[in-house]
């Protein structure tokens, strides 16, 4: 898709994909620093601010090094020849995406933000071409993986460090061992940051040069877009996120320090191997079931399985709600513009 840097609809669309990625950072960045302050390793300030920072920086760094996961999404959908009606389709899909964002945030549930992307721009493209023609099933089917490998790897890899460093600290006197774990769950929050913004900023960049027509050139990626991305989602995370942090920090599942850096480690791994191999991933699928992970591996009766299921049922709908959404969503701007 070739459009104009200056038409107005281009603006209109980046203008709706820095909201995307603003909202973003306000609702997923959260979940990387929520048990760092829920097991009192940092004021929730701190940990905000160090979050901010490093989302910034994974987004920056991680596209100039790999840039995978930006291929993976703008190479996703196809909108058509018409450049007009294929930046409209684009708009509506990124309306769809803050809609239902937001409605997620005010009943402080956390969502997934990039099954929301995938499921939006996928309506869209279905409704603009009237078939699954505009779906590049290659692409598409590394989501699939991606949800999969991220839900099971985040939970195997909780569980599994969790127990490897109650092995190893099981000797340790329990104040040394907090003070340590502290620090260390200091580390695992900067990392699941730093990971957070490495993924979700890539997916973001793709549907920047979706916007801009430029999906062929991921290897030579305009530095000011890489910044915008990164500051805007910078921004989102320095906004809050209380109701999400509290939902995933204390009402889920209860966890002492040493578990929070466990979940908080895992998360991040998961994240990067799923960078690594392009497989775009819900941030907070990799940290929920790395915390659950965690959890279990001390005991199954710290886990609250009804805030679980709330959760799950948003997971459930995401994929069909927002992909529905999208699909009429684009069918009305069609009309109308």
């Amino acid at each position: 898709m070739s459009i104009l840097y200056c038409s107005p609809s281009v603006i209109l669309s980046v203008f709706l994909t820095l909201a995307v990625i603003f909202v973003n950072g306000l609702t997923d960045a959260p979940n990387a620093v929520a048990t760092c302050i829920t097991t009192r390793c940092m004021s929730m300030k701190s940990a905000v601010f160090m979050s901010a920072i490093l989302n910034f920086a994974g987004v920056s760094l991680m596209t100039i090094i790999n840039p995978s996961i930006t291929e993976t999404i703008s190479n996703m959908v196809y909108f058509g020849d018409d450049e007009a009606s294929a930046s409209i389709a684009l708009c509506a899909a990124l309306f769809s995406i803050v809609l239902w964002a937001v409605l997620a945030w005010y009943f402080g549930i956390p969502t997934s933000e990039s099954h929301a992307l995938i499921a939006a721009l996928s309506g869209s493209a279905i409704a603009i071409n009237g078939s699954l023609t505009g779906i590049n099933g290659i692409e598409w089917v590394k989501a699939i993986y991606g949800l999969f490998t991220s839900c099971l790897g985040g939970f195997l890899l909780g569980f599994v460090i969790c127990k490897f460093v109650l092995i190893i600290f099981r000797n340790v006197n329990r104040s040394k061992g907090d003070l340590f774990f502290k620090y260390a769950g200091i580390f695992g929050a900067g990392a699941m940051s730093f990971m957070h913004g490495a993924q979700d900023g890539q997916k973001f960049i793709g549907v920047l040069l979706l916007c801009t027509g430029t999906i062929n050139d991921t290897t030579h990626i305009s530095p000011f877009i890489i910044f915008l991305c990164s500051g805007v989602m910078a921004l989102g995370t320095l906004s809050g996120g209380k109701k999400i942090i509290k939902a995933v920090g204390m009402d889920m599942v209860k966890l002492e320090k040493y578990q929070g850096f466990s979940a908080d480690l895992a998360a991040a791994i998961s994240l990067l191997l799923s960078t690594v191999f392009g497989f775009p991933v819900s941030t907070t699928h990799a940290k929920t079931t790395a915390m659950m992970g965690s959890g279990a591996a001390r005991s199954n009766h710290s886990i609250n399985p009804s805030v679980i299921k709330d959760i799950a049922m948003t997971w459930v709908l995401t994929f069909p709600g927002c992909g529905f959404l999208g699909f009429v969503v684009t069918k009305i701007f069609l009309k109308i513009l």
